[in-house]
């Protein structure tokens, strides 16, 4: 028993050697969601402190980053969340792709998936109330909406 907790302990200490990147891409406030959609101060104060850590390219990364293997899975679950929906690039995004991720934001919200209850365990600023929910489900089914006004594109019903 002490040699397998002998060789787990060493090997926890060899792994602290491969840290994880975290480095941010320059910020692009000219593509950033909401500025490009102007959003309002306080909506843009629960998608900041909801969505951003893990769909922009604003991470804060905190002290457990720097431990590992709690840093390589925050570092997946970034990448994997840039790559679903990023608002700091947003405007990259076809104006079809705009609309379907916010009316995928709006649900995700909706049933309770996002953010996550792993990440509101310990950013407890993340925590939407119900009135928060529902402002942050309004405001993205609105400017959804909009963008397929704007552009000409059909109604969500009328997509599939």
């Amino acid at each position: 028993m002490k040699k397998i907790l002998g060789i787990l302990l060493v090997a926890f200490v060899l792994i602290q050697f491969f840290p994880i990147d975290q480095t941010n891409p320059a910020p692009t406030p000219q593509m950033d969601f909401l500025n490009i959609k102007k959003t309002p101060e306080s909506t843009a104060k629960l998608i900041r402190s909801s969505c951003y850590d893990c769909h922009s390219n604003e991470t804060k990364y905190l002290w457990y980053a720097n431990i590992q293997p709690v840093g390589w899975f925050l570092k997946n679950h970034i990448d994997e969340g840039r790559q679903k929906l990023n608002f700091s690039t947003f405007a990259n995004y076809e104006p079809k792709k705009q609309a379907h991720q916010l009316d995928e934001a709006a649900e995700m919200v909706e049933k309770g998936e996002m953010p996550m209850d792993s990440y509101v365990i310990i950013h407890s600023d993340a925590k939407l109330n119900d009135a928060q929910k529902q402002e942050l489900i309004k405001y993205f089914k609105l400017i959804a909406s909009d963008t397929r006004i704007l552009n000409h594109l059909p109604a969500e019903a009328e997509k599939e």
